[in-house]
């Protein structure tokens, strides 16, 4: 026979069986040649495995160090539970992970080299982020240097900052450690009165805490505090009146408000927001238009985290061109065109109940109208009563469900855009009926007058606005020629508007919300026909995406955000129905 005449023949059942074979080997003592010695404990072990599979043994006994030429080693910093295991996985490709031992193992695997193991151990106490353990995993990760399991143990901290501070463990911080907490801008809270009250409780866990307040206060965004919070809960704390430092940064925050055109000069505490719109709210769109073109009384929700729209409650009367506001996570639905009507009558949705329920009325009827929320108070502003344009203000207080004038409007504005911002209200474009403008009027509360301030770059009707980033945008709209699909900010530090990218879209009659870190403009009308079509705005990227569209709308819906810690109990729906079915009744 020729020697070109073979054939390879393989078996996995080699390497199959050599390393229980091992095992079965170790267990009973047969060939082995090396003892590992941790505290009191001895594991008899083959220095071929070992330096086959552990990193660290490889080094130890492949380099010519001493330890090589040696029956008997000690290995000091590991624990010997830990070790045992560790062996045990390399003979026998298994390991049991668990919550009493898995940062014994991660220790282990980290000073043996086992990456795989260290990984795995890191992905476990991952998937148990917990408020009432998550700083100490933060901690724990920190003293391994491991940093994904620290990123992933900050990520968790800021999106569920209010949990965390509730707990043993947040009282326990260090002082650098509670420092840097108050000062990330990511901390996903309802509001800075939740950073506050944290704060102050880990202050008064320890009497020696005293001193370190007025560093800890001027680290609040004292500007993003109610001017109500700031005198009947921070200026009337015995600690904060005890303290001269303290007693300064609340008359700055006072100034703050009292003297706007000074505020530049204000220096004792941080002015920059918080990245709140990050906050995952659903977005509801109310109201509007059907195919047909009469008004609607249903509501539909799109939740950003998983990227769909669902049914939720109807109101109980049929709203197009709706004002739509959120105060303590009740939504308003406010006046109105029911079809034949402009409509004074005022609902709201509570998402605890999944119900709506009338509230006092209005003293005017509107349409168009535009609608914001100041220190938990609705201002609402111009619209039209089927006749004229308005310049007239109500203000709507929720615990008295009272409705009062307000500071009226230098122009008539329909169909303008209103928001709240830095503790101001504006309101932005719009028409009197026979001009269409660019010019922004604002209103601070506490002057109790409007002002102009800069002029948007373009005019705008029927526009849609939103807070993002501490920033004003106002997109879409109509200029008396032109469906838009431009966007524009304004930054209220410098008075002045910039252009930023444009949607896909002309959208007029378009609404605008910020969730998620990001804005939706929802719906419209592009000239010719009703929008149920939804765009995402990236402010990271500066561009527009198209997002899931609106079921149950043809656009003309008014639109507002529930924050998510609002909204966790909601009971949506799936979408089952065709546009058919829509209730226009």
């Amino acid at each position: 026979m020729s020697d070109m005449d073979m054939v390879v023949f393989c078996s996995s059942d080699v390497q199959k069986d050599a390393f229980p074979q091992m095992e079965e080997m170790r267990r009973s003592g047969t060939l082995c040649d090396i003892t590992i010695k941790v505290e009191n404990r001895f594991f008899h072990a083959h220095k071929l495995v070992l330096a086959a599979t552990i990193p660290y043994f490889k080094g130890m006994f492949t380099t010519g160090m001493a330890e090589s030429r040696q029956r008997e080693v000690t290995v000091k910093g590991i624990d010997p539970d830990a070790l045992e295991s560790l062996i045990n996985f390399v003979y026998g490709g298994n390991i049991l992970v668990k919550s009493s031992n898995v940062q014994n193992l991660m220790i282990g695997a980290s000073f043996l080299q086992l990456n795989s193991v260290k990984e795995f151990c890191s992905q476990f106490l991952e998937s148990r982020f917990h408020s009432a353990n998550i700083l100490g995993i933060k901690s724990f990760a920190e003293s391994m240097n491991c940093q994904p399991l620290v990123k992933a143990a900050d990520c968790y901290i800021e999106k569920h900052f209010e949990e965390v501070a509730q707990t043993e463990e947040f009282l326990s911080l260090n002082l650098d450690e509670i420092k840097d907490l108050l000062l990330r801008d990511k901390l996903r809270v309802d509001s800075e009165e939740q950073v506050f009250e944290a704060m102050m409780r880990w202050v008064k866990k320890d009497v020696s805490r005293s001193d370190f307040l007025p560093n800890l206060l001027a680290l609040i965004r004292m500007s993003y505090l109610s001017p109500v919070f700031i005198a009947d809960r921070i200026s009337k704390d015995d600690q904060v009146k005890s303290s001269h430092k303290c007693r300064d940064i609340v008359d700055e925050a006072k100034d703050y408000y009292l003297l706007p055109d000074r505020r530049y000069l204000i220096q004792s505490f941080n002015t920059s927001p918080r990245l709140y719109s990050s906050i995952i709210g659903l977005i509801f769109a109310v109201g509007g238009l059907a195919k047909s073109g009469d008004s609607l009384r249903t509501v539909e929700v799109f939740d950003p985290q998983d990227n769909k729209w669902y049914l939720s409650e109807d109101m109980s009367s049929l709203r197009s061109r709706v004002g739509i506001a959120v105060a303590k996570g009740i939504l308003y639905a406010i006046g109105g065109y029911n079809g034949q009507q402009r409509l004074n009558t005022v609902e709201a949705y509570d998402p605890s109940t999944g119900r709506w329920n009338r509230v006092a009325s209005m003293r005017t009827s509107r349409s168009a109208v535009g609608v914001a929320v100041l220190n938990d108070e609705l201002y609402v502003c111009g619209g039209y009563d089927g006749v004229t344009s308005l310049n007239t203000v109500e203000i709507y207080n929720p615990e008295k469900d009272e409705w009062r004038d307000g500071p009226p409007l230098l122009k008539q504005r329909s169909a303008a855009g209103v928001v709240a911002l830095n503790g101001a209200v504006y309101a932005v474009g719009g028409h009197d009926g026979l001009s269409i403008f660019d010019s922004v009027e604002k209103l601070d509360p506490t002057v109790g007058e409007w002002v102009t301030v800069a002029s948007m770059l373009s005019k705008r009707c029927r526009l849609g606005v939103a807070v993002l980033r501490n920033k004003l945008c106002a997109c879409g709209g109509y200029d008396g020629h032109t469906f838009l699909q431009s966007m524009e900010c304004y930054n209220p530090t410098i008075d002045k508007w910039d252009k930023m990218a444009s949607m896909a879209v002309t959208r007029s009659r378009v609404g605008l919300a910020a969730s998620f870190g990001k804005l939706w403009a929802i719906g419209g009308y592009d000239g010719a026909n009703n929008l149920s079509t939804v765009e995402e705005y990236n402010p990271e990227k500066d561009e527009w995406n198209f997002a899931p569209s609106m079921v149950a709308h043809e656009g003309g819906v008014g639109v507002g955000v529930i924050p998510g810690p609002y909204a966790r109990n909601l009971s949506l729906k799936a979408h089952s129905m065709n546009n058919s079915e829509i209730n226009t009744e």
